[in-house]
């Protein structure tokens, strides 16, 4: 096969495929948008911001929004002996109360990122270290981090990967 002969089939065939392949689109995965709001937590509304603000820069299959009407998310703020918590489902609906005692110990950011990690889907894990946001008050009052992993982000990924879909559960109380 002389090298013109080569070019011409190469050409040839990148003719035929170009049509075939230039109409077939990848779609975006979908985001799955969850409304919060803060106005129950007054307190925290930057807390509350800057914890969502983390979220948002860890996942996108999910994207957390504020709103003062339609939230299926609300933060609350009060006294609670066994301090903060998530009432919710694990996809984006219910309440997350932060109590005024722990937000004086531990890192207020810390604590609202972790509590919507809950409504995000995920469970404690408290033995984990100070890099792992779930541990929640598990390392200590030191641990400022109030980021997701890449595990944890990764996981909210794929549970939110077909947007909205129940994980079974039912809604439950998760202090931590």
């Amino acid at each position: 096969m002389s090298k013109k002969t080569f070019v011409t089939g190469a050409v040839a065939l990148a003719a035929a495929i170009l049509p075939l392949t230039a109409g077939m689109a990848t779609a975006a995965p979908a985001v799955t948008t969850v409304y919060y709001d803060a106005s129950g937590a007054p307190s925290f509304a930057s807390a509350i911001s800057s914890g969502a603000a983390n979220w948002n820069s860890s996942v996108s299959n999910v994207q957390l929004r504020p709103s003062s009407s339609g939230a299926s998310l609300r933060y609350v703020e009060g006294n609670d002996p066994q301090g903060s918590y998530a009432d919710t489902d694990g996809h984006g609906t219910g309440t997350i109360f932060i109590d005024y005692t722990q937000a004086k110990q531990y890192d207020i950011v810390r604590i609202t990122a972790h509590e919507t990690g809950h409504a995000l889907g995920l469970p404690d894990h408290y033995e984990g270290p100070c890099s792992e946001l779930m541990s929640g008050g598990g390392p200590g009052t030191s641990c400022h981090n109030a980021k997701p992993n890449s595990t944890e982000a990764s996981r909210v990924q794929s549970l939110w990967a077909n947007g909205l879909v129940s994980n079974g559960v039912g809604t439950q109380r998760i202090y931590g």
